[in-house]
């Protein structure tokens, strides 16, 4: 199959999201638009969804519903039947969660006093005068010695410039979704409303309230400083905005998260996800052949998911077969463009987990992307079976890595594989991996594979 050009990737993507407007929307732009560009014509689509959003009264619900809607949450990274039971298994008590949900009730109990969490907090000014706009620094560019002030800055990969760390938007935006994340987790296993109430605040703070809300763009990400005011690359940032959307779900029960809110959010990343199909920083990131459109795709799919759009996110998946894991792996596991880096053991193993995530995602849309193989080999599996014997000390690494050397990172990623691919060899090889601490927060989030494995023998 002959592989999508960018353009026509966005395009189809954009045509995609429109169609989830209801006919009836389409005859009223029939009617006064017959004449407008297919471009024109989705914007002016979306344009009226969010006007549908604020005065559209929600549908009623059967009993039924209700009760199957409280039992599993809306998430799309997180596995609902996966929290369903460790909900029920904190409840009776099981003693092997109980200093993992330990360590989490008292992360939310911080969490309570945190934020509020703003891009207006900032001290610089985007090159827009709005500080309700979100911006950065690129981390790896510095001033050029031999240039008067600097200008234009150069590339010097791996190596973070603290620079970066004047502007604070980056940090303000994590540090909301940990936060918003911790308490939605300990609300959902307990009902504490405390919890719920203080997630809303910041999300409502974040997102909603007039004074401190972020526009849903990142026009100024990742900016070079004599070179672009903002890259598409920086989209990379927002890669926690995923996180974010499943911890809403979890929320969904609350008192705290009223209607208003729910489709105040709902607004702000549709916006935010068209400017991601339709503007150029956004197209350039799609177009992206590395990690970057990795996570592109993870952050399209997640949101529109969040939106309801199942159709939509299963079009988006089903081209990572080809236009991301074909792409990227070669047919012995190896990732050359992330081996390209300066850091090519960290972003081998940041790119799989994007992978990972986006297969994770598949599973909502009946879209099978952990066993998926080209014809020569190219997989998730393949990927992960080259980084194994360097994790595990069995093979130096030969390629650059800067820095920190942390071949235990991959750990993670070797227990999510545990449980999707079931054959011997994988069980011999999760025997060499240590084991999760009792308190780490997996525990409750996803099954536990040593267990797993020994409950299907």
């Amino acid at each position: 199959m002959q592989e999508k050009t960018s353009h026509e990737y966005t395009r189809n993507h954009t045509n995609n999201l429109g169609s989830f407007v209801s006919f009836s929307v389409d005859s009223w732009i029939n009617l006064f638009h017959p004449f407008q560009s297919r471009k024109v014509r989705f914007s002016f689509k979306l344009g009226l969804l969010f006007i549908m959003l604020v005065i559209e009264p929600a549908p009623a619900q059967t009993y039924t519903q209700q009760v199957a809607n409280r039992a599993l949450p809306k998430v799309f990274l997180l596995d609902a039947k996966q929290l369903q039971s460790t909900k029920q298994r904190i409840r009776e008590g099981d003693k092997s969660l109980a200093e993992a949900w330990t360590k989490l009730q008292g992360e939310a109990q911080k969490a309570l006093t945190a934020g509020p969490f703003s891009v207006v907090t900032k001290d610089r000014i985007p090159p827009s005068g709005d500080k309700h706009d979100y911006m950065s620094r690129a981390p790896y560019f510095w001033p050029d010695p031999n240039k008067p002030g600097g200008l234009p800055y150069i590339r010097r990969d791996g190596e973070r410039n603290p620079e970066i760390n004047k502007i604070t938007d980056h940090r303000s935006l994590d540090q909301m979704v940990g936060a918003v994340e911790t308490l939605a987790l300990a609300y959902y296993f307990r009902g504490n409303e405390a919890y719920a109430t203080k997630a809303v605040q910041l999300l409502r703070a974040f997102f909603l309230d007039s004074d401190t809300r972020m526009n849903p763009h990142l026009q100024f990400a990742q900016a070079i400083p004599g070179v672009n005011t903002g890259r598409g690359i920086g989209l990379i940032e927002t890669r926690g905005l995923t996180r974010a959307v499943d911890a809403i779900g979890l929320l969904a029960g609350s008192k705290a998260l009223r209607e208003a809110d729910r489709r105040g959010l709902e607004d702000w990343f549709g916006k935010f996800l068209k400017w991601m199909l339709e503007s150029k920083n956004g197209r350039d990131e799609a177009a992206a052949k590395n990690n970057h459109g990795t996570y592109y795709d993870l952050q399209v799919a997640s949101f529109a998911l969040f939106l309801g759009e199942k159709e939509f996110a299963k079009d988006i998946l089903k081209t990572v077969r080809t236009k991301r894991i074909a792409a990227q792996i070669e047919p012995d596991g190896r990732q050359p463009l992330e081996l390209a880096r300066t850091k090519a053991w960290s972003y081998s193993v940041g790119n799989l987990d994007g992978l990972m995530l986006l297969a994770r995602l598949g599973e909502n849309v009946g879209v099978d992307l952990w066993n998926y193989q080209t014809g020569d080999g190219r997989s998730i599996r393949r990927a992960l079976d080259y980084l194994v014997p360097v994790a595990l000390g069995e093979q130096k690494w030969s390629y650059q890595q800067l820095g920190e050397w942390p071949p235990q990172m991959l750990f993670p990623l070797l227990r999510r594989a545990a449980t999707k691919y079931e054959d011997r060899q994988f069980a011999d090889l999760l025997a060499k991996v240590p084991k999760v601490d009792a308190t780490d927060r997996t525990r409750l989030l996803t099954p536990d594979p040593f267990t797993s494995r020994q409950a299907q023998r």
